[in-house]
């Protein structure tokens, strides 16, 4: 059914040779390790806190400029235990070494901070927040003074930057550093959506002007429009309204975002692409939109990346039921 629904004579995207077998549950499967073995085998080396081996799996891939694949170090329970001593260690890949653990310092600080609005968090959590926070800033300068070259330190410094409170004109220098270095890259974009919540230090309105604005700047077929997704979805994060998004207007403008980024023929299946299809399938679900919803939702195949749907409670039964209805 749906090849007749989607043109199943149209050209298939190649496959990944380097595909993880997926392990289905209902059709549904988490994506681990951005479904790459080679990204595997380097989680598994950050895992065993094996440094050599670390460095063997990441020339494969430019850690300066791929936010996905430094995530999936900084998401390693227990990297922080030594990823310092190998910075101290190894002069040669020091820069290496503190981005990593920068990226993972700032993970660790939320965890102890947790997801808990302001009020509710202790001031023993709050305590460690900073301290973890206050590392990651030492470490990610420095990482980005020895690499100048590099963006992923920039759009990590956002994160613990908004978490620090270090204000505005900080912050906005920050992202300027950030987008001297690629104009258009999506997670940069993304982090300065959530920075201008009204929930942190924006306006009502003012993030998704700003995600409109930039996707302008993208040839077709960039993942950019994932900006305009993610922003409708965290107005959705922001409202109390769960109907918030289901609007002609928003439908119609996530229907374009979509058709002339992830589902336009020039779109790059990366490693890691299925989270921007994520991005599209939770924020079309949430406006209720029929047409292109259930076409980004065949080409996922059951692929589940838990952002941006943790910001739902049972994040992945929510994917498998707007999936079911898609």
């Amino acid at each position: 059914m749906f090849r007749k629904l989607f043109g199943g004579g149209e050209k298939r995207p190649e496959p990944n040779p380097y595909a993880l077998t997926a392990r289905r549950r209902s059709g549904v499967y988490t994506l681990d390790a951005l479904g790459d073995v080679r990204v595997l085998a380097l989680v598994q080396a950050c895992e065993e806190a094996d440094w050599e081996a670390v460095k063997a799996a990441l020339a494969l891939f430019d850690i300066g400029r791929d936010h996905q694949v430094l995530a999936e170090l900084a998401d390693v329970d227990g990297v922080q235990d030594w990823i310092v001593r190998a910075a101290e260690e190894d002069k040669e890949h020091r820069a290496t070494a503190l981005l990593i653990s920068g990226a993972r310092h700032v993970l660790w600080g939320w965890e102890a901070r947790t997801s808990a609005r302001a009020v509710d968090v202790s001031r023993e959590q709050w305590q460690v927040f900073y301290q973890r926070l206050r590392i990651a800033e030492d470490q990610l300068l420095e990482a980005a003074e020895l690499r100048p070259e590099w963006i992923t330190p920039w759009r990590r410094l956002l994160t613990s930057g908004r978490g620090m409170s270090v204000g505005f004109g900080v912050n906005e220098v920050r992202l300027d550093a950030a987008l001297r270095r690629d104009p258009l890259d999506l997670e940069t974009h993304i982090e300065w959506v959530s920075y201008l919540q009204p929930r942190w230090s924006g306006e009502p309105g003012q993030a998704l002007e700003f995600a409109r604005e930039a996707f302008t700047t993208a040839p077709e077929g960039h993942r950019l429009g994932c900006v305009v997704a993610m922003a409708h979805i965290e107005n959705w994060v922001e409202s109390d309204s769960k109907d918030c998004l289901d609007t002609p207007k928003i439908q119609n403008e996530l229907r374009d975002a979509a058709e002339r980024s992830i589902l336009h023929p020039s779109y790059e299946r990366r490693i890691g692409w299925q989270e921007d299809f994520n991005i599209f399938a939770m924020a079309l679900s949430l406006a209720a939109e029929s047409t292109v919803a259930p076409r980004v939702f065949h080409e996922l195949g059951g692929a589940y990346t838990p952002w941006p749907w943790k910001y739902m409670a049972q994040p992945e039964k929510q994917y498998a039921h707007f999936r079911r209805h898609a």
